[in-house]
């Protein structure tokens, strides 16, 4: 992992729009939904961006400039993740109930983007493996806590890193459209092939220092 290093620094730059965020009222569940909507909203982004979408009759033209939108909306549930945590303890609501809140949508936002990703470039079975390896990482790290050790966060890539690959890769997309590398794939696919890989791998990760600590 990388990016959870500087967990510190992002909440001290974060620390105004979590002023903010109490100021106004709001609440740290409600800021955990915003960010799952932001989720679905960028999933639905990555779809279209490999083609239209219709719905009630109305058709959404596709195009690749819907992964720049895509891009935006993942960044913004990247911020918005980190605020709930840190208004719910400004606000001292901190509770298992939203805890519990905030790992069930982040699972589901992962789902949704994931799901999207591998939608709009037609691969589907390349988005299974991928968000098989992304759940299974969490999976690992809340697990532990379910045998008596502290959550582990640890391994090759965390969440944090995930969604900076994703909003990095989703940006440069609309740019490098054609495939890249000795196999047919689009930044996309290798981003969904790294998923699938380094996601299993960090789950064993997480797996094997778990094991240990019970031994």
């Amino acid at each position: 992992m990388t990016l959870d290093r500087y967990r510190n620094v992002a909440n001290r730059v974060l620390d105004p729009l979590v002023g903010a965020a109490a100021r106004v009222g709001l609440t740290p569940d409600g800021v955990s939904i915003v960010a799952f909507l932001l989720a679905v909203g960028a999933g639905v982004a990555f779809f279209l961006a490999g083609g239209s979408l219709a719905v009630d009759g109305v058709l959404l033209p596709g195009g690749a400039e819907w992964y720049l939108v895509g891009s935006a909306l993942v960044f913004l549930n990247g911020v918005l993740d980190l605020v709930d945590g840190q208004l719910a303890r400004r606000l001292d609501v901190a509770s298992p109930a939203g805890d519990l809140l905030d790992h069930v949508l982040d699972r589901y936002a992962d789902i949704v983007v994931v799901a999207g990703l591998a939608a709009g470039i037609e691969r589907y079975a390349l988005g299974l493996a991928a968000v098989t390896g992304v759940l299974m990482t969490s999976y690992l790290g809340t697990q532990a806590q379910a045998v008596g050790l502290d959550r582990v966060y640890g391994g090759l890539v965390g969440r944090a890193d995930r969604l900076a690959l994703v909003v990095l890769a989703t940006a440069v997309a609309p740019f490098l459209p054609g495939e890249l590398g000795p196999l047919p794939l689009s930044v996309v696919g290798w981003l969904l092939v790294f998923f699938a890989i380094v996601g299993h791998l960090t789950a064993m990760q997480r797996f094997y220092h778990s094991l240990r600590a019970l031994s």
